[in-house]
C-alpha cells in the first residue's frame, strides 16, 4: 500500500519556512542600520538571545521537510520535538512555532507505522 503525503506536515513546513524568512529579514535589519553604539549593542544582544531559537526552528523545518518528502513518521516526531525546543528557548515568540508544533504532533499521530517495524 502506497503512503500518501501528509498535508499537515506540508502546511507546517510552509509556515516554518515563512517564519524563518521573516526572522532572518527582521533580525538582519536589526543589526544593519544604526551607527549608535548603544543601538548596535542592543541589536547584538537581542540577536544573541534569539539565535538558539532560530537555530532550533531551522533544524525543525529541515526535519519537517524530511518527514514530508520521505513520508517518515520518525522525522515528523523529531520536527515536533524541535519545534517544542524552539518554543522553550524563546517563549516570547511562541505564537510563531506553536502552530507548526501542533501540526507535526498531529501528523505524527495520524501517520501509519511502518509495517515491518510493527511485525517485530
Amino acid at each position: 500500500m502506497k503512503k500518501k503525503f501528509s498535508v499537515l506536515l506540508f502546511i507546517s513546513m510552509v509556515i516554518g519556512l515563512l517564519y524563518l524568512w521573516y526572522s532572518f529579514d527582521y533580525w538582519g535589519g536589526v543589526n544593519g542600520g544604526d551607527t549608535s553604539s548603544t543601538s548596535a549593542l542592543g541589536g547584538a544582544l537581542a540577536t544573541a538571545i534569539v539565535t538558539p531559537h532560530l537555530t532550533a526552528t531551522g533544524i525543525a523545518v529541515f526535519f519537517n521537510a524530511l518527514g514530508f518528502f520521505f513520508k517518515s513518521r520518525s522525522f515528523a516526531l523529531v520536527a515536533a520535538i524541535l519545534y517544542t525546543v524552539a518554543l522553550v528557548l524563546f517563549p516570547t515568540y511562541f505564537m510563531f512555532v506553536v502552530v507548526e508544533m501542533i501540526l507535526c504532533y498531529i501528523a505524527y499521530a495520524r501517520m501509519k507505522q511502518n509495517e515491518t517495524a510493527s511485525a517485530t
